[in-house]
């Protein structure tokens, strides 16, 4: 069976990596879709040059940017059945998507995360905040969800029919956590792949900052204890 799979790629200032993480994705990705979220450099130029679908999100937020190549799937005749996420900076493994939707089409999972494990981690790929932001988040959720997740990274696979059944709204970072939070609220069937993680190109929108930091771990943190008392 020939499966149609969708890519979604949020990208603020990501012009020197964009093209990188287009061109090493697999061939038999159906298409690749680049959510320009109000970059002030050529990521839209570049993304298109590498044969990629591009959006417009004016709204800033990784979320948003998210929601936008949802929205533009939902419009299209053509039924998705997989809709992979990673991010723009070539901090991922492109070429690893093979890895990870392989449970999917394997196993029947319904969500697939890409765990950045760290014998798999370049050095400093991970500053300490997000390490311990990670844990702490993964603890949390053990705690009151039972749950076996053990990182919130961004490279993820998921049932397109899965994806639409958790009516996803953060419009910001909480988007990752939301998306975890609601596969084990309605007991959906998950599994982490190990993947690689590298230096990314370029300085962290999120960890790259101290205010980001802090703005990421207060979202993930308040969608967790949220639903908590749910």
């Amino acid at each position: 069976m020939t499966l149609n799979i969708k890519v979604i790629i949020p990208a603020f200032n990501e012009a020197k990596s964009i093209g990188k993480v287009i061109k090493h994705l697999p061939s038999y990705v159906n298409e690749i879709i680049v959510v320009n979220n109000n970059s002030t450099d050529e990521t839209a130029k570049n993304a298109k040059q590498y044969g990629a679908t591009v959006l417009t999100e004016i709204n800033s937020g990784y979320g948003n940017a998210c929601l936008k190549g949802v929205k533009y799937i939902e419009q299209q005749r053509e039924k998705t059945d997989i809709v992979v996420f990673l991010d723009g900076d070539l901090s991922d493994y492109p070429e690893e998507l093979t890895n990870i939707i392989a449970p999917i089409i394997e196993k029947d999972i319904d969500f697939v995360l890409g765990a950045r494990v760290k014998h798999k981690r370049e050095k400093g790929a991970m500053q300490p905040q997000q390490i311990f932001g990670n844990w702490l988040a993964t603890f949390l959720m053990r705690l009151l969800y039972k749950s076996e997740f053990t990182d919130l990274g961004p490279f993820r696979a998921i049932k397109y029919e899965t994806l639409q059944a958790l009516k996803m709204q953060d419009p910001t970072y909480g988007w990752t956590v939301e998306m975890q939070l609601k596969i084990l609220k309605k007991k959906y069937r998950y599994h982490e792949v190990p993947v690689k993680y590298r230096n990314r190109i370029g300085v962290s929108k999120v960890s790259g900052t101290l205010k980001g930091s802090i703005f990421a771990g207060v979202k993930i943190l308040t969608w967790i204890l949220k639903y908590s008392f749910k």
